[in-house]
């Protein structure tokens, strides 16, 4: 009889900042989860890369993975993702490059194409370049593998220092077809974001396993999928707690992204019937509940989507509500 394989659960963190907090604060919650992550045996544990929004401080993403690697002993970090139209590839290799020197074997490069952030947040991150300038995300991405997977005595006109030669693993991140496909096409892993943009997640998993192409790096797809997971003992603290990731979703489409929201009672008056809409449907990947509650709805989506990992995201208010949560959602998947 084969032994069981237990579900590969990591951690995808964009450092709320609670409303009355600040980046500090949310820095320090990092530093708690991220260490609590190791001890539970999470796989990885990812930063996100967002702009010019009040209620998320991992903008500089590698200084914050750098932050947690250096006050953690075995955990896997990494980015979900780095905006790569954001930065120059030779940038983000010399970066990645430094946090794989200090910290061997324990770095990922998350890579996106999203620009996570608004138009003029956009043009204020990328005055090096033309606003009229081709998407070059393809050419860019094979430009970083290049150098990764160069040959130690490899000696290129450009080369970042360090990075060359040093292997750090690649991911590509999406919410649509495209990263799907390209993906499969440079065969690397692909995670993708239900948790805010579920509607093309089985298309997409259905793409890139179809269109796969064995590389160096990987012999076999290796799909990651994110979801929401806001668990409490009972659900309907769950329910309360996710609350606040609703209002932060609210505040978002209406332009006003803030700090997260304290949770509240009633969703009623704060949303109109088209927002609350919108709302559940965008987080229509979130299992709210109960050890109980989350254990099925994890085991639900390992059978329908055959994911090779699932990535937690949970934006909860209170910092010792968040750490519970993280720890419920472990324990529900060793239970599976």
């Amino acid at each position: 009889m084969s032994e069981k394989k237990n579900l590969r659960l990591s951690v995808l963190d964009l450092a709320p900042i609670p409303q009355g907090s600040t980046a500090r604060d949310a820095f320090q919650t990092s530093l708690a989860l991220a260490r609590q992550a190791e001890t539970l045996g999470y796989e990885r544990y990812w930063l996100a890369e967002h702009h010019n929004m009040t209620g998320i401080a991992s903008a500089a993403t590698s200084v914050l993975i750098g932050y947690l690697a250096a006050n953690t002993t075995t955990l896997h970090l990494g980015s979900g993702g780095i905006m790569l139209p954001n930065h120059a590839p030779l940038v983000i290799a010399e970066q990645f490059g430094t946090l794989e020197s200090l910290y061997p074997g324990r770095i990922d490069l998350g890579l996106g194409r999203a620009p996570g952030s608004d138009q003029r947040t956009m043009m204020a991150l990328r005055r090096h370049l033309s606003s009229i300038q081709a998407d070059t995300f393809p050419e860019d991405v094979q430009e970083l593998i290049n150098w990764f997977d160069a040959d130690k005595d490899a000696q290129p006109a450009v080369q970042p220092v360090p990075g060359l030669g040093m292997k750090i693993p690649v991911w590509l991140l999406g919410s649509s077809l495209y990263s799907a496909q390209l993906a499969a096409q440079l065969g690397l892993p692909f995670a993708f974001a239900s948790h805010f943009a579920p509607d093309l997640l089985f298309q997409a998993l259905h793409v890139y396993r179809e269109k796969f192409q064995p590389s160096a790096r990987l012999e076999k797809p290796y799909a990651m999928v994110c979801v929401n997971v806001v668990a409490a003992d009972n659900e309907r603290d769950a329910r309360f707690l996710f609350t606040s990731q609703q209002q932060q979703f609210i505040n978002l489409r209406r332009g006003k992204p803030g700090p997260l929201p304290a949770p509240v009672e009633n969703m009623d008056n704060l949303w109109s019937p088209s927002e609350q809409y919108g709302v559940q449907q965008a987080l229509s990947m979130s299992l709210v509940g109960d050890t109980d509650k989350v254990r099925h709805g994890l085991a639900a989506l390992v059978r329908e989507t055959q994911a090779d990992e699932i990535m937690v995201n949970g934006q909860i208010f209170d910092t010792e509500a968040r750490l519970r949560s993280f720890a419920i959602a472990m324990e529900a998947a060793r239970s599976l």
